[in-house]
């Protein structure tokens, strides 16, 4: 069995503007219904990350592994097995990820970040063990299993108490016909 996971890339490589997936756990106010990618806004300007010398924008592509999953065809995602993959083969990469998110904020006034671990880079099972634990969590919460303050609300998952059977984006392709009278 593969460990390849689907991801929403809400921000591509070496690009500035700040996007995410819109959800009740950013806040009532700026949440949407079936959470849409959308550019943040901070104090309701658009948001975006600065350039800190060397980096230009975000220097990978920044996102989030949804609950699903399914095979990849990155041509070299063959090669990448571990994190000592990633040093082999893409040497001061992940020293330049650790000082890009130290940095990354000051320029807007806040603090270095700080890092779990003590900055450690965790293997592939470690990675794959959080991945499926958090997919439990989000099973248990999709299915009213534990309580939690965040948007359950859902189209398509039809085995949740949450299936919403009405659908205004396929309602919006479908055609309709009628009688002029």
């Amino acid at each position: 069995m593969f460990n390849i996971f689907h991801a929403v890339v809400e921000v591509p490589r070496w690009t500035n503007a700040k996007m995410e997936v819109r959800n009740l756990q950013h806040s009532v106010q700026t949440s949407d219904p079936l959470n849409p990618l959308k550019q943040d806004l901070k104090k309701e300007n658009l948001c975006y990350i600065s350039n800190v010398f060397p980096h230009t924008g975000y220097i990978w592509n920044y996102g989030a592994i949804p609950q699903v999953c399914v095979l990849s065809d990155d041509p070299e995602a063959e090669d990448f097995k571990d994190i000592e993959d990633v040093r082999r083969l893409k040497p001061g990469f992940l020293q330049a990820t650790l000082d890009w998110f130290w940095m990354y904020k000051v320029p807007d006034g806040k603090p270095e970040n700080q890092f779990a671990f003590n900055g450690e880079f965790k293997n592939r099972d470690f990675a794959i063990k959080t991945v499926k634990d958090t997919h439990s969590f989000w099973k248990a919460l999709i299915s009213k299993k534990t309580d939690a303050s965040c948007s359950v609300y859902n189209l398509v998952l039809v085995q949740t108490p949450c299936k919403n059977n009405i659908c205004p984006f396929f309602l919006a392709h479908k055609w309709f016909y009628y009688k002029q009278t």
